[in-house]
């Protein structure tokens, strides 16, 4: 039974997986590695780093999610935010493809209230009390590397 729901969420969450995947395949491209911990492909690191300043303010990040990827801008820091990224990773096992309209509605409403869209954000809000809520911190939780590729 556990195997058949870990099928289930992993399928659920596959549409942003596979969006993750073709910006991980740019991120390669670009000389970004990638591991794999405990089930979710991290892509970091290369010339991707270099090109992140050029990208408009609203597009800066240190680590973005979708699905079952996870790309940032190099593996210490991922594994200083994977808490986080991961509860991110939970988020699209329950919403799906709907987590992406969903968290850009959560933080249009919170940005019409004058309130941050980031911080206020109800995604990020569960992201961050996971992450505070574990072992280390705010954001630490360094996982078990299965793969590095």
């Amino acid at each position: 039974m556990d195997r058949l729901l870990l099928i289930i969420r992993y399928a659920w969450a596959a549409p942003a997986s596979a969006l993750g995947l073709l910006l991980a395949a740019v991120a390669l491209c670009l000389g970004a590695t990638c591991r794999v911990v405990n089930g979710v492909v991290e892509v970091a690191g290369g010339r991707f780093t270099r090109l992140f300043p050029l990208l408009p303010r609203v597009f800066h990040f240190e680590a973005i999610t979708f699905g079952h990827v996870v790309i940032g801008l190099d593996h210490s820091l991922l594994a200083h935010l994977r808490t986080h990224e991961h509860a991110h990773v939970r988020q699209y096992e329950r919403w799906g493809l709907l987590l992406i309209p969903l968290y850009l509605g959560s933080s249009a409403v919170q940005k019409l209230r004058g309130r941050n869209p980031y911080l206020n954000n109800r995604f990020e809000i569960e992201a961050f009390a996971k992450a505070a809520a574990s072992p280390g911190g705010a954001h630490a939780s360094v996982g078990k590397t299965d793969t590095n590729v």
